[in-house]
């Protein structure tokens, strides 16, 4: 019994330092896409693929928001943000033809739309990365 209780007390001890050190590093590292970047989770929606079949399609986007008090209140937001995101690309994803590539342009105004009506006003900008039908 003591056996056991040793070695997990051993176990943690040997794990604590690199769990600090760890902190102290992931303090230190850059956000990606600078001080007004906001990145917002991978968006998936299904879609049908040639053939019947369903399909997945992904979408990275991210908000640029110069303006410190509406970043923090995007930040606030994120939540009620990805919700509009993900109802945008499911009705869009659910609505695309059978072997048609998605189109980024008309996907990103209603994207860009959602963001505005969600934070009550412009300034913030939505960049899109990446779009994959799988």
């Amino acid at each position: 019994m003591r056996r056991r209780l040793l070695l997990a007390l051993a176990a943690l001890a040997a794990a604590l330092p690199r769990a600090t050190r760890a902190g102290e590093n992931g303090d230190a590292k850059k956000k990606t896409g600078g001080d007004s970047y906001i990145p917002i989770n991978t968006l998936t929606a299904y879609t049908a693929k040639p053939g019947g079949r369903r399909g997945v399609m992904t979408v990275d986007c991210g908000l640029d928001i110069p303006d410190a008090a509406l970043r923090d209140q995007a930040e606030l937001l994120l939540p009620r943000l990805r919700a509009a995101y993900v109802q945008t690309v499911q009705i869009y994803a659910g609505g695309l033809p059978n072997g048609l590539t998605p189109n980024p342009d008309f996907l990103a105004l209603n994207l860009q739309r959602a963001t505005d009506q969600v934070l009550g006003r412009k300034g913030a900008r939505l960049l899109l990365g990446a779009i994959l039908v799988n």
